[in-house]
């Protein structure tokens, strides 16, 4: 599969009931409040949360759709990995852009986690990558699932034309994930929904685009494996050469 362009995102989303979208959404909810709540800090420990958090959802949409494997976790082939890693460049220079504006008008909070890779070992730096990738995309699953259900809802119940629910399901999944970031960014609501709200868009044009979560979750992966290698560079490049 590449782009599948006659195959209907929304014709998809139908094939489950409210019943199942009840479950899918009740998985997104505990999966995220697993992550936030168990302790396990230090690894092998703290990839039992993340495992978690992208196992849940994605089990409760393979059980909605009653074992079939979905439409947007279908194999993807090159040109939409090629899609994808476009859509995370892009992703970076939104992000930077908007960012740099609400850096004038507001103090910008920074992740502890980013900041802390300036001191932290390799070591460190690649389990941080392995456990970051299965949380990423536990993140798509999170946004991209409740995306679903409101096209679903404003579709079969509310009886908006497609294009009017997909824009409604943008706009509340975009603000779901700003909302989900906000204790990292110490409650920072301007740069959650400015900044992380940039980045969401794009993220989720990816999966529009291509009607493939994994393309998103590549796009993801990609915009964040970057702000890490170049922190942990940045902090680890020697200034200068002793004389």
């Amino acid at each position: 599969m590449s782009l599948r362009p006659h195959v209907s995102l929304a014709d998809d989303v139908e094939t489950v009931s409210g019943a199942g979208w009840i479950v899918v959404m009740a998985a997104v909810i505990a999966a995220f409040t697993m992550l936030a709540i168990i302790p396990w800090s230090t690894p092998p420990l703290n990839f039992i949360p993340t495992l978690l958090f992208a196992g849940m959802p994605m089990a409760a949409y393979l059980y909605a759709h009653h074992g079939r494997r979905p439409l947007i976790l279908r194999r993807i082939g090159p040109k939409t990995v090629i899609i994808a890693i476009g859509f995370a460049l892009l992703t970076i220079v939104c992000s930077f852009i908007a960012g740099l504006a609400l850096s004038r008008v507001t103090t910008l909070a920074s992740n502890s986690i980013v900041s802390s890779l300036t001191t932290e070992s390799l070591s460190d730096l690649i389990i941080l990558l392995a456990r970051s990738a299965i949380q990423l995309v536990g993140e798509e699953l999170v946004t991209i699932l409740p995306l679903l259900a409101v096209l679903w809802l404003c579709t079969r119940r509310l009886g908006m034309s497609r294009r009017t629910a997909t824009l409604a399901a943008v706009v509340v999944s975009t603000a779901w994930f700003a909302a989900l970031h906000l204790p990292t960014y110490d409650w920072n609501f301007v740069q959650c929904f400015g900044t992380i709200g940039v980045a969401r868009l794009v993220l989720t044009a990816a999966f529009l685009v291509t009607r493939s979560l994994w393309a998103s979750s590549i796009a993801h992966i990609v915009n964040d494996w970057s702000l890490f290698l170049f922190v942990y560079i940045g902090g680890h490049a020697p200034i200068g050469t002793e004389q």
